[in-house]
């Protein structure tokens, strides 16, 4: 076997050793998520109480307890609750009256197709006006753009929400309101989503940006005629994305948050607005599939992220 060769075996091996610890590492996690999702379940209040009439008599009740194992010592329960957890079994919505688990994938297509149109946004309006701003350092147009940043990250969600509704639903009626179908009924939403995502990765990429722009490997480029384009978007901004990514992989548990707001504003049919039904309802086998569901979205997005670094600079090594 040539060296490269074997260099090669080695790298894929050192990758594929990576990749199991890290999935290895995602269980203790999920362990204790669902020791948290199972005491937030009985602490919130009676699922007998929630699930029967309030005319319903005390056999009624007595039947439902026994039918749901909770007539059991706690830790039989947790055990029961941590079996069928293996066997993707989060209990049966008395709203639906169907099994938790589908109901939230059958939403999550929706959430995933604004959460990937909000990030498209974001990108639009974070990249040019980052770089933007790092390279006009001080000038009028920096402090325009790093007020705009600081603004568009305090500005609320829902009031964002309501403000475009007005402004572009209300009076110049350009898009929907409300729900899922076509492309404008994506606009507003994705829009307020993204908005926020945008303050933040703008500040992120400028500080990123003049750290890489004064380097001395910088100024070499520079020193050898290079146009300052090439030098900025080539060699500077390539190089500044470790932490953009970081922070990326980060908004994916603020992209469900902001969803919770954005879906419920513009009802879009998706999981955030499934969670937002299934709390005021107290369906509680939604909240628990919801939690976990969202608890494996962002392991996976911070799991991405870390294959990203050795993509985006070789001289990460996987340890």
């Amino acid at each position: 076997m040539s060296s490269f060769s074997l260099l090669h075996h080695r790298g894929g091996e050192v990758v594929r050793n990576y990749l199991i610890k890290s999935v290895l590492q995602i269980i203790p996690v999920l362990l204790l998520i669902s020791l948290i999702v199972f005491i937030l379940v009985r602490v919130t209040g009676d699922p007998v109480a929630l699930m029967l009439p309030e005319t319903a008599s005390d056999e009624d009740r007595m039947v439902l307890t026994r039918a749901l194992g909770l007539d059991q010592p706690i830790y039989v329960q947790y055990i029961k609750f941590m079996g069928d957890l293996l066997q993707g079994d989060f209990g049966t919505s008395y709203r639906y009256n169907l099994p938790a688990l589908p109901i939230i994938l059958e939403r999550l297509p929706a959430s995933f197709e604004l959460a990937i149109a909000s990030m498209i946004i974001a990108t639009l309006i974070s990249v040019p006006l980052g770089i933007l701003s790092a390279v006009k350092r001080n000038s009028y147009l920096d402090i325009f753009i790093t007020g705009a940043s600081a603004l568009g990250k305090a500005i609320p969600h829902f009031w964002l929400g309501i403000m475009l509704i007005l402004l572009f639903a209300v009076r110049m009626k350009i898009a929907p309101v409300s729900g899922r179908g076509t492309f404008e009924h994506l606009i507003l939403p994705a829009l307020t989503l993204g908005v926020g995502i945008a303050a933040e990765t703008t500040r992120l990429i400028r500080s990123s940006m003049l750290d890489i722009l004064g380097q001395d490997y910088i100024r070499t480029a520079r020193s050898k005629g290079l146009i300052e384009t090439l030098v900025v978007c080539k060699h500077a901004f390539r190089n500044s994305l470790i932490p953009v990514v970081t922070i990326m992989a980060l908004q994916s548990s603020a992209l469900i948050g902001g969803a919770l707001i954005s879906e419920t504003i513009f009802a879009w049919p998706g999981m955030g607005l499934l969670i937002v039904q299934a709390v005021n309802g107290r369906d509680m086998a939604i909240v628990q599939a919801s939690i976990f569901v969202v608890a494996f979205i962002v392991i996976l997005g911070n799991l991405i992220a870390d294959i990203l670094y050795r993509l985006l600079d070789p001289r990460i090594k996987y340890k």
